[in-house]
């Protein structure tokens, strides 16, 4: 599976333990930034880059790191097509595919660390979209993507 990856400067020894899980895995991740921890990077430009990869279907699935994964999810939810969900425990990370169909997970590198991070994506690479109750409430999602000025009614 192609996965692109991406971490502003606090995520970024997060990020690079879980790249190299992911080719472990047998993945072909791609690398985005940031490049270094030494270097401040803004976390928005990171995950608009991501973003919208995923949404021009450039990529399968898509992983964001930065301090504590929040700033990252609300950008990634800005681009239309995108589901992003940050999760810290296997359960949510597990339910952002099976029930939101999310195609983006953030993680916080200052809340959990590498061992908890691989666990979070084998969850979540593990698990599919199962529909089912969770269908007519994607679709009600995607249709907020379709309104005019971003989901806003006039």
């Amino acid at each position: 599976m192609r996965i692109i990856i991406g971490s502003d400067h606090y995520g970024f020894p997060l990020k690079e333990d879980l790249k190299q899980y992911l080719i472990e895995l047998g993945h072909e991740p791609v690398d985005v930034g940031c490049q270094r921890a030494d270097e401040p990077v803004d976390y928005p430009d990171v995950a608009v880059d991501v973003a919208q990869r995923i949404a021009h279907h450039d990529f399968e699935r898509g992983i964001l790191i930065c301090g504590t994964g929040a700033g990252m999810a609300i950008v990634a939810n800005k681009v239309a097509g995108v589901r992003a969900v940050c999760a810290h425990d296997p359960y949510s990370a597990e339910r952002a595919r099976k029930s939101n169909n999310a195609q983006v997970i953030t993680m916080g590198a200052q809340i959990i660390g590498t061992a908890l991070g691989r666990q979070l994506l084998d969850h979540w690479l593990a698990a599919e979209y199962t529909g089912g109750r969770s269908a007519p409430k994607v679709e009600k999602i995607e249709a907020l993507d379709r309104l005019p000025r971003a989901g806003v009614k006039e």
